[in-house]
Order: structure tokens, then sequence, then C-alpha cells
């Protein structure tokens, strides 16, 4: 499929990132193209997996509903031949925890854990993560308030209380 000159390749994805609901119509009319291209790429996109998941984004507190989360930096002994990637693979497979990246810095991968309640984390962390074959510490940080999380605000803006001042 051949892109416009006008078109970058990642228009579409970049749209679709910032709202999975954004119809192929108006994906047409931003970019440029035509309906037809625009779902052809979706479809494409999907199918080689670069599109992997839609999802909507949830402000738990709002809606009323208890939930703990954790963010892990977890050290790892490398195992040989496959680096960090066997311990990430029985990391991810828990149904607890939500994302693991390998990173740099002071930990080899940040884990994100959600929860009930801190207990129920703290088990997590306890039972199953730090007695992994491999990891050798954790430092854990839990999330005390959301600000800002993919690109939308969780906080409310405050409504102008100034007076409306004419000439």
């Amino acid at each position: 499929m051949s892109l416009p000159d006008t078109a970058s390749p990642d228009e579409i994805l970049t749209i679709l990132a910032r709202d999975a609901r954004t119809s192929t119509d108006t994906i047409a009319t931003l970019t440029g193209r035509s309906v037809a291209e625009v779902r052809a790429a979706i479809a494409d996109y999907e199918r080689r997996g670069i599109i992997k998941h839609y999802k909507t984004i949830i402000d738990w507190e709002k809606a009323g509903i208890e939930k703990v989360f954790a963010f892990i930096d977890v050290k790892v002994l490398p195992a040989r031949e496959v680096g960090f990637d066997a311990v990430a693979e029985r990391i991810y497979r828990y149904p607890e925890v939500h994302s693991v990246w390998l990173v740099s810095g002071g930990s080899d991968l940040r884990v994100v854990v959600e929860g009930e309640h801190m207990r129920e984390v703290g088990r997590f962390i306890a039972e199953k993560l730090s007695t992994l074959e491999g990891v050798t510490g954790t430092d854990t940080h839990f999330l005390l308030r959301r600000y800002k999380e993919d690109q939308d605000l969780f906080v409310d803006a405050e409504e102008d209380q100034r007076l409306v001042v004419t000439p």
C-alpha cells in the first residue's frame, strides 16, 4: 500500500493511540487518505501485530472501585543465553501483573502490579515475585494519586473564578 506524500506512515497509529474509537471516516479526513486505505492500513497493522489491542482508560477512583497499583523495580540475575527474558516471562504470566519492562538504571525490570488492597500486592511480592529464581531484590512504590496516564488527565480542571471584565 502506498501512502500519499503528505501522510507519514504512523499518522493512523498516532490517531488511534490517542483515541481508539476514532472512526475510519475521521482518520481518512485527518490524513487525506481514502476510507478504504485507512481500513486496509488498520487491518494490516492488526495482522502484523503492530496494533496489539484496543483499550479504555478508566478512572477507577471516580467509578468508586478500589484498586491498588504498585511499581516494583526488580533486580535480576540474568540467565545464560536468555538474559532477562526467562525471568520476565515468568513474571508477566501472573494475572496480577499489568506490565513488565526491561529498564536501565539501578534495577533491571519494572513491574506494574494490581491488587484490591496493599496486603494482596504485598503477598504477591513476598510469596511469588521475590521467590522466583533469578530475582535478587525488589523495590516497591505504591501509586498514591494518578494525575496523567497515556496522555489523559485524571484531575478535573478547576473552574475559572475570575470576574469577567469588559471595556
